[in-house]
């Protein structure tokens, strides 16, 4: 385990990827064959300064590296896709998760991000209703949304909803950037680094600023930014319609007539400072969607 995390990270340094663990990166034989010539031409002192390489790791990771390529090449497979578990773990996996009936996990993507929102989230509550408001806003889009490559942009916003306030744990100053760091520094096993890379950037977003992909770029691919500012409009206009925490908005919906979203709203309570918040995202929406968003009626 020790030793393929080793070569993800030299190749993912070798490749300019930012450095945020090595869960869910991809080993390709080419590349894997190149680092491997590299290992090969430089002394033990010298391969331990190699960027990934541990210095422990030196005197063995090119027999390592060499063991990995012989192992891609003898199961006729260009990509091999690392994650942080090692032996013991796959061996307990397959031993004592993998028959369970009922599975300990349903799904495993849901099941890390309620996992890492209980260790830091204070409010679940508030946290699942963003999320379900998100949702319903993307739902009701309906096409509406850039192209997404293959990615299931609705979980991925679900998660960036119930992820986007454990920075508080922190300190509420600046919590958007805290929970960033957070997601990326804990990983989300199930997710792919774009995708990760995609939660993290929409949670830092969801309070203010221009949505940028950042130093993550690298992680992501062509048509992400406005993937990105999209997911992170979305999720910006959830959060202010339960600002007040109280769930007075009970259900959202956006409605394009063309020229204008329009923000369709039913609500339990006082909705004024529902209403307020959503005044104020016109210019990221037109941003994300060309079109302004504008609040229809609220009932």
């Amino acid at each position: 385990g020790g030793t393929v995390r080793n070569l993800a990270a030299a190749l993912a340094a070798a490749a300019g990827l930012p450095s945020i663990g090595v869960q869910g990166l991809i080993i390709e034989r080419e590349p894997l064959e190149a680092l491997i010539k590299r290992l090969a031409s430089r002394s033990v002192d010298e391969r331990a300064s190699i960027e990934g390489i541990k210095p422990g790791r030196a005197g063995l990771i090119l027999a390592g590296a060499v063991v990995v390529g012989a192992a891609m090449e003898a199961v006729g497979t260009e990509r091999l896709e690392v994650t942080h578990a090692g032996l013991r773990e796959g061996v307990f996996f397959s031993s004592y998760l993998a028959p369970a009936d009922p599975p300990l996990f349903e799904d495993v993507r849901v099941a890390t991000v309620l996992n890492l929102a209980r260790q830091y989230q204070t409010d679940l509550v508030h946290a699942g209703h963003v999320a379900d408001l998100a949702g319903q806003l993307l739902e009701s889009l309906d096409g509406a949304l850039p192209r997404a490559g293959g990615l299931d942009v609705g979980q991925l916003l679900w998660a960036a909803g119930m992820l986007h306030d454990i920075g508080v744990s922190v300190d509420y100053d600046d919590h958007h950037k805290h929970s960033r760091y957070l997601i990326l520094a804990a990983g989300l096993p199930g997710f792919s680094p774009r995708e990760l890379a995609l939660i993290a950037q929409t949670v830092r977003y969801h309070r203010k600023g221009t949505p940028e992909l950042g130093d993550l770029a690298p992680l992501c691919r062509r048509g992400d930014q406005r993937l990105l500012t999209a997911m992170s409009a979305l999720l910006r206009l959830a959060e202010h319609l339960d600002r007040g925490r109280d769930g007075a908005v009970t259900s959202a919906r956006l409605r394009d007539d063309g020229e204008q979203l329009e923000l369709e709203l039913a609500v339990d309570g006082d909705a004024a400072l529902a209403r307020w918040g959503a005044e104020r995202q016109s210019d990221l929406f037109r941003r994300a969607f060309g079109r302004p968003l504008t609040l229809a009626w609220v009932s």
